[in-house]
């Protein structure tokens, strides 16, 4: 199995226990601040990653690091003990980003990587936004991206649906039209 599988697993189970207590919020909060937390040192990251240090050891750093904390979500808690025992704590990154993935799902929003020629005004990229709900039948969040190989329109990502409106795309369509009627 992937780490990308076990990862979503791990996720999906905080998510399960988190959803049932009502604080799936304060789980995302909590997660994401030990990620940044290990993202910062990266002495506390090496450790996580080690595949030499054995999971008793990296349990009691897990546990020393805990009690610095102070308040956290027990379900995050609970969640760092057990990838310590299970010497899963490389996972820890993966794991964040599935948790946000199911939140997301959770909530019926989705991401759409928007490519532009220039950047968008705030009225068009909220006008793109519910165009593509619209399309997806869900709330939309536009993460804008600037790409001037693209000449002008736009190129949108939403998961597996790609909706390519550039102006590249255009003239490549219009060349093999004429080339396909000579």
């Amino acid at each position: 199995m992937s780490d990308q599988s076990v990862a979503r697993q791990y996720a999906n189970a905080l998510f399960d226990v988190a959803a049932r207590s009502q604080r799936v919020d304060v789980a995302r909060r909590d997660l994401s601040a030990v990620v940044a937390l290990v993202g910062e040192h990266a002495d506390l990251s090496a450790v996580f990653a080690a595949p030499l240090i054995v999971p008793r050891k990296k349990r009691a750093v897990v546990e020393a690091l805990l009690s610095q904390i102070g308040d956290l979500a027990d379900e995050v808690r609970r969640l760092l003990l057990f990838l310590a025992d299970r010497d899963r704590l490389r996972l820890l990154a993966a794991i964040r980003d599935a948790f946000e993935a199911r939140v997301m799902d959770a909530a019926k929003v989705v991401s759409a990587d928007v490519v532009t020629a220039v950047p968008l005004p705030a009225h068009d990229e909220a006008a793109l936004a519910a165009a593509l709900g619209k399309v997806t039948g869900r709330q939309v969040t536009i993460q804008p991206r600037v790409d001037p190989s693209i000449v002008g329109g736009v190129v949108a990502r939403v998961g597996s649906l790609v909706i390519d409106g550039s102006v590249v795309r255009q003239m490549a369509r219009l060349r093999e039209r004429l080339l396909g009627e000579a």
